[in-house]
């Protein structure tokens, strides 16, 4: 698994070799921020749940985003997440949660302009996460959560003023798109 654009484009990041994790894949990652670039031109503050080895944060900060919080319960993935960060020479933009993703919602006091989730697919309470995050402070106008899930999912369209803006599907991986929207327009695109 490699960072596929910015700075630190091609540096192999570290994995888990576990196979209950399921990083999400280059071609996904490189299409995730493909599309972000023309959609949303304010990457200052990110936080990345879910976020397993922290590729999706990581990429972000490779492509200049100033600020990146990880969260992920697992020790291992904290682990892996703060050595991705020192490789990657991005240690000092970033800070690592260790702890689940419910209570760190809990505590998180910033605003954010891109809230990546990509939990386990067998993760059943995504949309009371979903529920919580568009309710919450972490979001402002123009705020875009980024959701990795199994095709098998079928996400709302709406989260109480997130509305979806864009999905895509790859093999079995769906990414949704919501972006906070104050006067209820949306136009979704496939």
């Amino acid at each position: 698994m490699r960072i596929t654009g910015g700075k630190a484009k091609g540096i192999q990041l570290k994995t888990l070799q576990k196979q209950s994790l399921r990083p999400t894949t280059d071609l996904v990652r490189h299409a995730i921020f493909s599309t972000l670039q023309n959609m949303s031109h304010d990457w200052h503050r990110i936080v990345d749940l879910y976020a397993g080895t922290g590729a999706l944060g990581i990429e972000a900060l490779s492509r200049n985003a100033e600020w990146v919080d990880f969260v992920d319960q697992s020790k291992k993935c904290c682990d892996i997440i703060k050595h991705n960060l020192e490789k990657t020479g991005f240690s000092d933009r970033a800070h690592v949660y260790c702890c689940n993703v419910k209570k760190a919602i809990t505590f998180l006091n910033n605003n954010y302009d891109v809230i990546f989730l990509d939990p386990p697919y067998s993760l059943s309470s995504i949309d009371n996460v979903l529920t919580t995050i568009a309710s919450s402070e972490l979001i402002v106008a123009n705020s875009m959560v980024v959701l990795c899930h199994t095709k098998h999912f079928s996400p709302n369209s709406e989260y109480d003023k997130l509305h979806l803006v864009k999905q895509s599907h790859y093999g079995d991986t769906c990414v949704s798109m919501y972006r906070r929207i104050n006067n209820g327009n949306s136009n979704i695109s496939r």
